[in-house]
């Protein structure tokens, strides 16, 4: 036993003095830092809303008459909007259509509006035929802007002509709301849609964090078993330590110094949001952390663990066949695809947790860390699905960690190219758990 604790020392000690660990850590910590805080760094560069100038003939004549009128309109209704994005400007008639048309490109050039509106004959919508003319390409975001402006106007205008009273012309435009549950077995009342989205965050979060240790961690455990042996330090290793202690001691090792990490990054997430203008933000948002399910961060711990230590097995087990660091990246590849798809799945899942990919993919044990948790924290899991997704996963990491440590054993003393699986499973059944 003191020689597992001799090898996870060991591990600990050497990642915490690598100033590559340091400083990956340390960046992350600031993308992390800077990720949360970019709403209100972006606000200091924010010089106020800019409001799109557009501008328009203004005449009596009765061939202008018509869009005189729709300017007009057009122009009260974007100044009695509060966050209005689009002004309009009106202008003297210059007495024909070709000096208008010189009048409003001047003013473009001037930069004292973006584009004009440009009026022809009546159309069956009740308005002139508009053309919106603006020098910049696609320029089609004002001009559906002002085509919502014009349906709301006609809609007035022909509730107005039918006769109805203010109050019913309000109540015609009430807002109706109607709020969500989503419903559950466990629980009678219910998840709000506030508790839904805080959810839907949490788990967004955890599978990220949860692949970020798998990725790192097993690729870190691979990566200093590969050194070890191509350095023949693993030769040295092997006479006072035996090949199991070694292996357990590195994923325990290793184990430890992603909870720091993990933990780091976690207080770099509970810093942050607690910042002033963080917390008011989320209060705007109508985010309240003190919403997520108690039991959600249980069930996330426990799928964890469990997803770490099936991976970090496997990366093991890859790692002690590896004789040279430059092929371990095509060796560690198959699980790196395996993890990299149970993300996607769940990650790609958020908006239809009852799918039935997610339902398939929950029961199998590379997927199920990633994907039973997704079901877990955003649908109604029966409790016998869930038993049996993770007794599956129990029961997929004492396989993998039979067939690891006899890889492993095998695996750390052979040297020269990669031996072929005929040639493992020879070795393996020399050796005894």
């Amino acid at each position: 036993m003191n020689d597992f604790w001799a090898v996870s020392g060991f591990t600990i000690r050497n990642k915490f003095k690598g100033k590559a660990f340091l400083i990956t850590t340390i960046i992350f910590a600031a993308v992390i830092s800077i990720g949360i805080n970019m709403p209100n760094i972006l606000s200091q560069f924010d010089f106020g809303d800019k409001v799109t100038k557009i501008g328009y003939i203004q005449s009596a004549s009765d061939e202008l008459a018509q869009g005189s009128a729709t300017g007009g309109s057009l122009k009260a209704y974007y100044e009695a909007q509060e966050d209005a994005n689009i002004a309009l400007v009106p202008y003297e008639d210059q007495g024909s259509k070709a000096a208008n048309e010189a009048r409003m490109q001047d003013a473009i050039a001037d930069k004292e509006i973006k584009g004009y509106l440009d009026f022809g004959v009546m159309s069956e919508s009740g308005f002139p035929e508009i053309t919106y003319k603006s020098k910049k390409l696609m320029d089609t975001s004002r001009a559906n802007s002002i085509e919502a402006a014009l349906q709301v106007i006609r809609q007035t205008t022909v509730l107005k002509d039918a006769g109805l009273t203010d109050q019913q012309f309000q109540l015609l435009n009430e807002p109706i709301k109607i709020s969500s549950v989503q419903i559950s077995t466990d629980d009678e009342n219910g998840k709000t849609a506030a508790e839904q989205g805080v959810n839907m965050g949490m788990i967004y979060v955890i599978i990220i964090f949860l692949f970020m240790a798998i990725m790192t961690s097993g690729n870190m455990i691979a990566s200093e078993i590969t050194a070890e042996k191509s350095s023949r330090v693993m030769e040295i290793i092997i006479t006072s330590v035996s090949p199991l202690k070694h292996m357990f001691g590195k994923i325990f090792g290793m184990f430890v110094v992603v909870i720091c990490q993990v933990s780091v990054y976690v207080a770099v997430i509970l810093i942050n949001i607690s910042i002033p203008q963080n917390k008011s933000a989320l209060i705007d948002l109508d985010i309240d952390l003190s919403k997520i399910d108690p039991m959600l961060l249980v069930y996330a711990i426990l799928f964890f663990l469990t997803g770490f230590f099936l991976f970090a097995t496997l990366y093991a087990a890859i790692g002690s066949i590896v004789s040279r660091t430059e092929d371990l990246g095509q060796a560690v590849m198959p699980i790196t695809m395996v993890s990299l798809a149970g993300f996607y799945i769940s990650i790609f899942s958020i908006s239809a947790p009852d799918s039935i990919l997610v339902k398939i993919t929950s029961f199998i044990p590379l997927f199920s860390p990633f994907v039973m948790l997704l079901r877990i924290g955003l649908s109604d899991v029966p409790s016998w699905q869930f038993l049996i997704s993770l007794g599956i996963l129990l029961l997929s990491i004492y396989g993998a960690v039979y067939v690891s440590a006899k890889i492993y054993r095998t695996g750390v003393l052979m040297y020269g190219k990669r031996p072929s699986w005929k040639e493992i499973r020879k070795a393996m059944k020399a050796y005894k758990i």
